[in-house]
C-alpha cells in the first residue's frame, strides 16, 4: 500500500515525517534525532526526508515551531478577554501546563538544564520573549518584563513546586505585584 495514499503526496509526506520526528524527539530528545531512524519510523528513505523537509536542523526547527504553535493556541484561548495581572497569571500557568502536556516541549525540559542549553535555546530567544509579551498582554516597549515571564515559566518547568495550586499561589504572590 502506498504510504502517501489519500491526498496531496507532498503535504502527506511532510506531515508524516514531522509526526515521526516529533515521536522520536519526544522519546529520545532533540539532540538524538537521527535521519536513518526517522526514515524507518516514517516508512520512507533518507532521500525522501531531505527532499521534503531538509536536514536535522530544519526538521528540529519545524517540529519545535509546531509544538510552540500548539502551546500558543492553548495560551491564547486561556487568556482571551483577560487583562492586567489576571492575564499574566493565566498566561504563565497555562504555558506551564501546556508545555508539560506537549510531548515535544516536555522532552526539552526532561533533562537537567545546563546554562548553555537554557540560554541558547530559551532565554536568549527573541521569538520566545515576543510570544511571552504578546500572550501576557505586555507591550513591546518592555522586553525585560517579557524575559522575566519566560524565566518564571522556565523555573516552574525545571523546578516544579509540588502541585499546580502551590505554583498558582506562588505566581499570584510573587509575580503579580511586579505587573500590578
Amino acid at each position: 500500500m502506498d504510504w502517501l495514499a489519500g491526498g496531496d503526496r507532498r503535504d502527506l509526506a511532510i506531515e508524516r515525517i514531522y509526526d515521526a520526528a516529533a515521536e522520536v524527539i519526544a522519546a529520545r530528545g532533540l539532540d538524538l534525532l537521527n535521519i536513518d531512524d526517522l526514515a524507518k519510523r516514517a516508512g520512507c528513505s533518507r532521500a525522501t526526508i531531505y527532499r521534503h523537509v531538509g536536514g536535522k536542523s530544519a526538521i528540529r526547527d519545524a517540529v519545535l515551531a509546531r509544538s510552540i504553535a500548539r502551546i500558543g493556541v492553548d495560551v491564547r484561548t486561556a487568556v482571551a478577554g483577560l487583562h492586567g495581572s489576571e492575564r499574566v497569571v493565566n498566561a504563565i500557568l497555562t504555558s506551564v501546563r501546556a508545555v508539560r502536556a506537549d510531548p515535544v516541549a516536555a522532552s526539552l525540559i526532561a533533562a537537567p538544564p545546563t546554562a548553555d542549553n537554557v540560554n541558547r535555546t530559551l532565554t536568549d530567544s527573541p521569538r520566545l520573549a515576543a510570544a511571552a509579551a504578546e500572550l501576557a498582554g505586555l507591550g513591546p516597549d518592555d522586553p525585560l518584563a517579557a524575559e522575566w515571564i519566560v524565566r518564571v515559566v522556565l523555573s516552574l518547568l525545571y523546578w516544579p513546586m509540588g502541585t499546580a495550586a502551590v505554583e498558582e499561589r506562588a505566581v499570584r504572590r510573587f509575580v503579580v505585584p511586579a505587573f500590578s
